[in-house]
């Protein structure tokens, strides 16, 4: 763990965003820029994968023989190291040595140990190959009794070393909820080639067999059994030495340009746990079983039979190797390795905030063209051409009827209204003339224009002076007639305040500006009647 623990410190700091950008092109491959070019105008719809970066890592572990004989845990010492190359965001290659060392001692005692070349040097060199009787003697050819059979304890150290190219998935990068995860659950299978060399311990270090012990302890404990194995196994191993001298049998095919060991074909299938401790390292915990084409990987191969010939057993051995390891990645101007990465990030961050994708421009209808959705035009059919104001309505900036667009006299004075079809008025004679003077008008006017104000503002604008100089102008032509100004906030406060305000600016311009009397201007206000932001004008 000290390892581990360096890593960490080292790298504690190091900021992880989770991801890239997509529109970095300093992290694609030359042999991949055409496709990012064009995805990024928009000709293409995939970006080109980043370059990722290398793992590098090493392991310590516990390694165990499965195999004839009972093996020993945790066996030291016990290393592996690899180099990892994502493919994609699933599948990645690993190319991994392993170095081991693994015991095993069984606690049952065995007799037809006379096949196995490396035993039979416990025995009288005229007594191998003969057969067992049903009562535990050594028989020759003839059938005559030799004497009785010593037991032994199969036993083995066997020094490991392999070389395997895996192919790993990861299984749960691919995230639909969390954009990224700091564990990283994978699984994978792989061939290689195994290099072994197994001795046996069957001579004490004056060179003799352990015959009497080993008979001495079979006898004490009927030959051994389950319920006895750990008392069986201190014994032994007070009895016996930590050398393991002798050859233990083989098939044959050692090269002794490799250490006088046997290589032999396997394959291997691992699952592993990984935790990011930032962009750059992460821990991980892995299990890994080894399957090798040979049955003498433990030094044995012979079935125990009380009576008569060994048989061959019909299997072949393997090893798990249990490890904890440390992983770095390596590589300037990479993304971290694609195992590592969501691929969805981008498709979601371009769902939820578009950068890149291209968007239709929204086309709200306006069926007559004046600039006013339909939505919000309360007159749909406006004559091409005509001015309107904020709510689609045609301009009538004299309130003579005729709109702007039509009116050829586009201020008319009050006293010369109305006005024909062309917005022209009739002015009355000079006023030098008393007796021509126009008569008073029998009815107050009822044709008043609508003030609109900008959404919350109580400021009178241009457009509203001039809808109101022209109440004023008919107020001024009818002097006996007064108006009410009305207006609509909502039920809120703030807007029955402002709502006030609007009204307190018209009348203060109708009185202050145009000089129309107080007297003839009351205001009411009344909520949800109309539009807020609009003044209504009626005559009392």
């Amino acid at each position: 763990m000290a390892f581990a623990l360096m890593g960490t410190a080292a790298f504690a700091q190091q900021k992880d965003d989770g991801g890239y950008s997509i529109y970095d092109s300093s992290v694609i491959r030359a042999k991949s820029l055409p496709q990012q070019t064009e995805f990024m105008a928009n000709n293409y719809d995939y970006p080109a994968k980043p370059r990722n970066m290398w793992e590098v890592g090493a392991s310590i572990g516990a390694f165990t023989v499965s195999g004839d004989v009972s093996p020993e845990w945790l066996t030291m010492p016990n290393f592996s190291v690899h180099v990892r190359k994502a493919l994609g965001y699933v599948f990645s290659l690993r190319l991994q040595y392993l170095n081991a060392t693994g015991k095993g001692l069984n606690y049952t005692a065995a007799q037809n140990y006379y096949k196995n070349p490396a035993w039979t040097t416990s025995l009288p060199v005229g007594q191998r190959y003969m057969t067992i009787g049903p009562d535990g003697t050594i028989n020759d050819q003839a059938g005559n009794t030799q004497g009785n059979v010593d037991f032994v304890f199969y036993n083995y150290k066997a020094k490991v070393q392999d070389l395997s190219l895996q192919g790993l998935v990861t299984l749960n990068n691919i995230r639909f909820h969390k954009n990224k995860t700091a564990l990283q659950i994978y699984a994978g299978a792989g061939l290689g080639a195994t290099l072994y060399k197994t001795k046996i311990n069957s001579l004490n270090s004056n060179g003799n067999t352990y015959a009497s012990q080993f008979n001495a302890i079979a006898s004490k404990y009927n030959y051994g059994g389950w319920d006895d194995r750990k008392d069986i196994k201190k014994e032994l191993k007070d009895a016996m030495d930590d050398d393991y001298e002798t050859d233990a049998e083989n098939q044959g095919k050692r090269r002794k340009h490799l250490g006088d060991g046997t290589l032999r074909p396997s394959g291997s299938i691992l699952m592993g746990i990984a935790f990011k401790l930032g962009k750059r390292i992460n821990i991980a915990l892995e299990d890994r079983h080894t399957f090798i084409k040979d049955d003498l990987l433990d030094g044995q191969r012979w079935q125990e039979h009380p009576t008569g010939d060994a048989a061959l057993t019909r299997d072949y051995d393997s090893y798990n190797y249990l490890s904890l390891g440390l992983n770095f990645n390596i590589g300037a101007k990479s993304v971290e390795p694609l195992y590592w990465l969501n691929p969805l990030n981008y498709a979601y961050s371009e769902l939820n905030n578009p950068k890149h994708m291209k968007l239709p421009k929204p086309v709200l209808d306006d069926g007559d063209g004046d600039g006013v959705t339909d939505q919000f035009d309360r007159e749909p059919n406006t004559p091409a051409g005509c001015p309107v104001d904020t709510h689609g309505v045609s301009l009538d900036t004299d309130g003579d009827g005729v709109p702007d667009c039509k009116d050829k006299q586009l201020i008319t004075p009050t006293e010369c209204q109305p006005v024909d079809a062309d917005g022209v008025g009739k002015c009355p004679p000079p006023a030098c003339c008393d007796s021509l003077r126009a008569a008073p008008a029998s009815a107050c006017p009822t044709d008043y224009p609508s003030v609109n104000f900008r959404n919350g503002s109580a400021t009178v604008s241009s457009d509203a002076k001039a809808m109101l100089s022209t109440v004023a102008a008919k107020l001024k032509a009818n002097p006996n007639c007064s108006i009410t100004l009305n207006a609509y906030p909502e039920a809120s406060k703030a807007s029955q305040a402002l709502a006030q305000r609007r009204l307190d600016a018209a009348k203060a311009y109708l009185v202050d500006k145009e000089g129309i009397s107080t007297d003839r201007i009351t205001t009411n206000s009344e909520i949800g009647g109309g539009d807020k932001n609009t003044i209504d004008i009626s005559s009392n």
